[in-house]
């Protein structure tokens, strides 16, 4: 399946048509995505105990994945999706641009190092 979770898409057909949203779930066996916003389906919840209360909430149901496109963060446009072998890695690629789709690993791990916090050494005295 080309589109995966937290991508961004466009969605091209149906009542939600023209509608730009990050994907929450992608369900490959059953080639559906569940996109933020999309298809948004009424949930009746019962109470089950007396301090509970009963309510009726909103959800994102399923669409197919052939009713969306990926949307490259480069060029903003929405566009089909190619696959490049970099390395010994396969990736997606944009059509248009030719601007890879898919976040590294690298760039995930240098995000996760700046945010590191340091902490102060204490002295035995200062604990006191």
């Amino acid at each position: 399946m080309k589109v995966k979770k937290n991508d961004t898409v466009l969605v091209i057909t149906g009542k939600d048509a023209g509608k730009t949203a990050k994907v929450l779930v992608a369900l490959p066996k059953a080639n559906k995505v569940v996109v933020d916003g999309v298809n948004v389906q009424k949930k009746h919840k019962k109470a089950r105990s007396a301090q509970e209360v009963s309510s009726i909430q909103n959800q994102s149901g399923p669409i197919d994945a052939s009713n969306v496109m990926v949307v490259c963060p480069v060029c903003n446009k929405a566009t089909r999706v190619a696959y490049k072998v970099e390395g010994d890695k396969k990736v997606r690629v944009c059509k248009k641009c030719n601007a890879i789709l898919d976040a590294t690993k690298e760039a995930k791990e240098v995000k996760k190092t700046t945010k590191r916090k340091t902490k102060k050494a204490e002295t035995p005295a200062e604990q006191k």
